[in-house]
């Protein structure tokens, strides 16, 4: 028997009766899932190498200690989306009426690009997400998300993915919002509050570290120190829980300094529940559990991985019982784990199944949804935003005789649309979109709703132009039997626009997604051979990406004669992302993307973050220069912007807040959206900090000549570090502040426009080209007081007045 007895949450009468009714095996089978089409294609890793829980029996004899979630009812394969809520409608009543209980089962979905089914809307992914810099937006977007969910009677989302990008070479970048905590927080929170404001639960994923995994390989060990776990890591699921209220955590699969997450209740109970308040339901990744004993060999059977995990604070085994079922049931039996630790489980997964109304004597008592709209034009308008504002502008060079390439001029007649990923709609989608997570597997089905290519979407953005198409090559492979035709029809052309970049998939089937991990940032197959034979034609080129990571194209940005006259970035941008993309290339929309991650110099500068201290930046005493080639924050637009009048206050104490004001001007001559960003600098700290900081930020939209002063509202806990001792404090001191265009940007009063900047030196003396960027001059803030120790009560966002 455990000599620490857990301490039961607190339950509601019908739970706590529920609870006393219960048999052992009715206890297990609440903290399990079952995957109704587990025999269908991988879609988890080491699917294959699992158990199959149930094989052989009815759903009756399954079920009949009751079950707790049923796992990708609609996610699996496609199905009509009608005719299986009818069935599942049906199903809950079953289990209402045949088991002994009478509890229904909590169904769980991925919704990380929209809601991972047949039919639904495919939103851009969370990397353009964070490309957008827009809260508002993305909580629109998990809103409608979470309608779709609920009408089809789906309770629980496996999303927002909150691991801090660290090494672009990982293969589920595309899943992530950024390599700023703040902007994951803030921007997965809005995801949260979205998608939860609609009764559907919110799943935080991954607890903790996962992206931090050694070389960018996914499911390595974990190196992290306690503080980049406490400073870097845990920040945006702290918001998320904190201020976004969230019910439902998922753990990572990672292993830190050799302890696995799944079962360290210093990290699952301890700092997540006792430190940071939470008290939903904490889910194992699909089998966690089990990878106790196949991958980290810290238990020698199913058993003993169930107790680790269990009694570590994973209340709910997914994506079925492996280990929680009989395994866990022998060990309680044997006296070898409490069965309270099985109580303290059994009343969160009830608590929960009690707050989605599943315990309510009419659940499941109406008809099913008989239409089911889950791309309604409400869908198709916030992606087709969202994939606007997350598109961003790396380059625009000036033409000889006329000025930038972009927005395309009236006279570009003829245009050569060249590239793997110009025609291909499964190219705009992410690696967790129903279409290249699951459909890939069934080629005879169609995708279920539109998603124009970019072709298709430029032909119809020009009505006039002729558009003359060329593949020139896969997105994989060294096939370049296609760039004669490439070449020719870009020489013919006025521009040429090339689409290229990535194909999103699972554990090797693809160049970005799960398990997709590389050891080279340059871009895949022959792209690059492609793209350099087209700019040699003379042609001005426009180099579109359609990618679930950055790449390292500094030669595109930066070397002469190699490089097109313009570079677009897109982030797998969604259903109406082939629209959004034309949009900006013919001037219908402007450019306001800004890089989330930054840009990487190459495959061996990495890990690489904007957040580094001075010894983490380049240097005279190194002659490996980690400088990404852009940086974080980083974008251009058709127009200009200025900073002016930047005040601060001069003196708060360590526990208040102080303001930063600026006035933001629109100095072209077009509208545009400016992402106004507010950094700081800790000049001196007890332990080293950043050179640069991003404390908040505004999407700031401005007419031609417009001006606006914006107010950043900022508790000081923004500057909160851990200390030595492991404590979380904000210490007295001088802070430095600026407003600028991104991370990079030096403090000066110039414009921000579309010109790529010329050639300067760097103190090595190699030449490479200034990043085009403004940025406001610093001023200080001085710190007073003493040192301030924050606790749970302190506020962290900050807040923005437009005026």
């Amino acid at each position: 028997m455990s000599a620490d007895i857990p301490a039961f949450p607190a339950a509601s009468p019908r739970v706590s009766e529920l609870l006393a009714r219960m048999t052992l095996e009715e206890k297990a089978a609440q903290l399990v899932g079952y995957w109704l089409d587990q025999g269908g294609e991988v879609v988890a890793p080491m699917q294959n190498e699992m158990g199959r829980t149930g094989a052989g029996e009815t759903l009756a004899d399954i079920t009949r200690d009751g079950i707790g979630h049923y796992t990708r009812v609609y996610g699996t394969r496609p199905v009509e989306p009608a005719e299986r809520a009818a069935w599942l409608w049906e199903e809950q009543r079953r289990l209402k009426r045949e088991t002994r209980l009478g509890i229904p089962a909590l169904v769980h979905e991925e919704c990380l690009t929209g809601l991972a089914a047949w039919k639904a809307a495919s939103f851009p992914t969370p990397l353009a997400w964070g490309a957008s810099f827009d809260q508002e937006l993305v909580a629109e977007m998990g809103s409608l998300i979470g309608e779709s969910m609920r009408d089809l009677g789906i309770h629980q989302g496996l999303a927002p993915v909150l691991d801090v990008i660290r090494d672009p070479r990982w293969g589920r970048v595309d899943e992530c919002i950024g390599e700023d905590p703040y902007l994951v927080g803030t921007v997965g929170t809005a995801y949260v509050r979205g998608l939860q404001s609609t009764g559907v639960h919110a799943t935080l994923k991954h607890f903790l570290g996962y992206s931090g995994s050694r070389a960018g390989r996914n499911h390595a060990p974990v190196s992290a120190g306690p503080r980049e776990v406490a400073d870097i890591f845990l920040p945006p699921f702290e918001m998320a829980i904190r201020d976004g209220e969230v019910r439902s955590v998922m753990n990572s699969y990672a292993e830190i300094d050799g302890v696995p997450v799944a079962s360290d209740p210093a990290l699952l109970t301890g700092l997540l529940r006792e430190q940071l308040g939470f008290d939903g339901v904490v889910v194992a990744d699909y089998f966690a559990v089990a990878f106790l004993e196949a991958m980290h060999a810290v238990a020698a059977d199913r058993g003993e991985a169930a107790q680790l995990a269990l009694t570590a604070g994973i209340d709910v085994e997914l994506p079925s019982g492996d280990a929680y079922l009989a395994p866990l049931v022998d060990r309680v039996r044997s006296g070898m784990l409490d069965e309270a630790y099985l109580d303290r489980a059994v009343i969160r997964v009830l608590k929960q199944k009690e707050e989605l109304g599943l315990l309510d004597e009419d659940a499941f008592e109406g008809q099913p949804p008989q239409d089911v709209d889950l791309d309604s034009p409400r869908h198709r308008a916030v992606a087709r935003l969202l994939a606007e504002e997350s598109i961003v502008l790396l380059s625009n060079d000036p033409i000889a005789g006329s000025g930038p390439v972009l927005p395309l001029a009236a006279s570009a007649n003829r245009i050569a649309l060249i590239g793997p990923n110009a025609d291909r709609a499964e190219a705009l989608q992410g690696c967790y979109s129903f279409a290249n997570h699951v459909l890939a597997h069934h080629p005879g089905y169609e995708v279920g709703f539109e998603i124009p290519s970019v072709r298709e979407a430029l032909v119809e953005a020009l009505p006039g132009a002729d558009v003359v198409v060329a593949r020139g090559c896969d997105v994989e492979g060294d096939d370049r039997s296609g760039f004669d035709e490439a070449a020719a029809a870009a020489a013919s052309a006025d521009v040429a626009i090339v689409v290229i970049g990535d194909q999103a998939g699972l554990f090797g089937r693809g160049t970005v997604g799960e398990g997709n991990d590389v050891d080279s940032l340059e871009l895949p197959g022959v792209q690059r051979e492609l793209v350099e034979r087209l700019v040699a034609t003379g042609t001005p080129v426009v180099m579109v990406m359609l990618t679930g990571r950055p790449y390292a194209i500094g030669w595109a940005l930066d070397d002469k004669p190699a490089r097109p006259a313009a570079v677009l970035q897109s982030f797998f941008p969604g259903e109406e992302g082939g629209r959004a993309i034309a949009a900006i290339l013919t001037g219908e929309a402007s450019p306001s993307g800004r890089l989330p991650v930054s840009l990487p110099r190459s495959a061996g500068a990495q890990p690489y973050t904007y957040l580094h201290p001075i010894l983490g930046g380049a240097s005279d005493v190194t002659s490996a220069d980690s400088t990404p080639a852009r940086p974080f924050g980083f974008g251009l637009s058709y127009t200009s912007f200025a900073y002016d009048d930047l005040a601060v206050d001069e003196r708060t104490g360590t526990g208040g807040r102080f303001t930063a004001s600026v006035t933001v001007s629109n100095t072209g001559d077009r509208p545009g959206t400016d992402v106004v960003q507010l950094y700081a600098r800790d000049r001196v700290a007890s332990v080293t900090r950043p050179v640069a900081q991003l404390l908040g930020y505004a999407r700031v939209r401005l007419a031609a000549g417009e001006s606006r002063r914006v107010r950043f509202e900022v508790p000081t806990t923004r500057l909160a570090f851990t200390d030595r001792r492991g404590v979380k404090i904000v210490e007295p001191g001088d802070i430095d502040v600026w407003v600028a265009s991104h991370a990079a940007a030096a403090s000066s009063t110039t414009e921000m426009d579309a010109a790529t900047g010329g050639v300067i030196s760097n103190s090595r003396g190699r030449d490479h080209r200034e990043v085009p960027g403004t940025a406001t001059p610093r001023r200080t803030v001085v710190l007073t007081g003493d040192v301030h120790e924050v606790t749970a009560g302190d506020a962290r966002i900050v807040e923005v007045v437009q005026g």
